[in-house]
C-alpha cells in the first residue's frame, strides 16, 4: 500500500509537470502551426554563442519603438526585398511580434519567398520578456513593452505593459 502511495504521489506530481499553461493554450487559439516555432531559450542561447541570426520584429512602428529585442530589424507585416537583399536563403531568419500570432503570418511570406531555416519566436516578445531576456529602447535596456492590447497585455508577467 505504501508503493501505491508513492507512484500515486509521484504521478500526480509529474502530470503537473506536462500541463500547459494557461498562455499556452491561449497561443494555440491564434497559432496556425505553419512557421515552426523557437523557444526565447534557444533564440537566447544562439544569440550568445554568436550564431548568424536575422531576428525580425514584425509589430508596429510604434509598438517597435517601445522596445526590441537586441539586434531586430522592424519589417512589419510586409517584408520588402530591400529588407531581406543581404540574407541569405539558408540563414537562420527568426521573426516575432507580441505574441507571434501576426509574426507566424509574415513567416508564411518569407517561407513562401524561398527562404528555408525561418522560425517563429514562440509567445513573441511577451514570453521573451517573462523568460527574463532583455529589450531595447533604442539601444538602452528597458523593461517596457508595448502589449498591443489588454487582451495580451494581461499575460505579461515582467516588465511595464504599455499600450
Amino acid at each position: 500500500m505504501r508503493y501505491l502511495f508513492i507512484i500515486l504521489f509521484f504521478g500526480v506530481q509529474l502530470a503537473g509537470f506536462s500541463q500547459e499553461s494557461d498562455y499556452d493554450k491561449m497561443l494555440k487559439e491564434y497559432y496556425k502551426n505553419t512557421v515552426p516555432t523557437i523557444s526565447p531559450e534557444d533564440l537566447y542561447k544562439r544569440m550568445k554563442e554568436g550564431a548568424k541570426i536575422h531576428i525580425l520584429d514584425t509589430r508596429m512602428n510604434k509598438e517597435y519603438e517601445v522596445s526590441s529585442i537586441k539586434g531586430a530589424v522592424r519589417v512589419g507585416m510586409s517584408v520588402s526585398s530591400k529588407k531581406m537583399e543581404t540574407v541569405e536563403k539558408n540563414d537562420l531568419i527568426v521573426v516575432y511580434c507580441t505574441i507571434g500570432a501576426r509574426s507566424e503570418s509574415v513567416g508564411e511570406k518569407i517561407k513562401k519567398a524561398g527562404y528555408r531555416n525561418v522560425y517563429n519566436l514562440y509567445g513573441g516578445i511577451i514570453e521573451w520578456v517573462n523568460k527574463g531576456y532583455p529589450v531595447y529602447n533604442k539601444g538602452t535596456e528597458t523593461d517596457s513593452v508595448h502589449v498591443f492590447s489588454k487582451e495580451w497585455g494581461k499575460w505579461l508577467e515582467k516588465g511595464t505593459g504599455v499600450y
